[in-house]
């Protein structure tokens, strides 16, 4: 009997010693469990918080593009008026220079021709 006793002893010892072992490697598992829900919480706050900047820059430059696309019109509008004034002024220095030549030719003594 005190062989079965001490094979018995053996096998409680084997069997309290792996327990042990499943024990130890399961506490291994939650600590690695433990810090990957930090490194996720982490990872999802990062996200909020880039979404977050990130709509507020696409808010931003949205406005920007507008306003450029405004400036790039109203600067178009004013370089065509502008053009359509130089090409009148050029058109009325034409006509008044001719005027000018019409009126001087007419305000010219007439010579006697002999």
């Amino acid at each position: 009997m005190t062989q079965q006793a001490a094979a018995l002893q053996t096998y409680n010892n084997e069997l309290v010693k792996c327990i042990e072992e499943l024990c130890s490697k399961r506490d291994e598992l939650n600590r690695q469990i433990k810090q990957e829900e930090e490194e996720k919480e982490r990872l999802q706050h990062d996200i909020r918080v880039l979404s977050e900047k990130l709509s507020r820059v696409n808010e931003s430059l949205a406005q920007r593009l507008a306003a450029r696309a405004t400036f790039d019109r109203t600067i178009a509008e004013t370089e065509a008026a502008y053009t359509k004034i130089l090409e009148s002024s050029q058109s009325l220095l034409s006509v008044l220079k001719q005027e000018a030549g019409n009126l001087g030719k007419a305000t010219e003594p007439r010579r006697k021709e002999h």
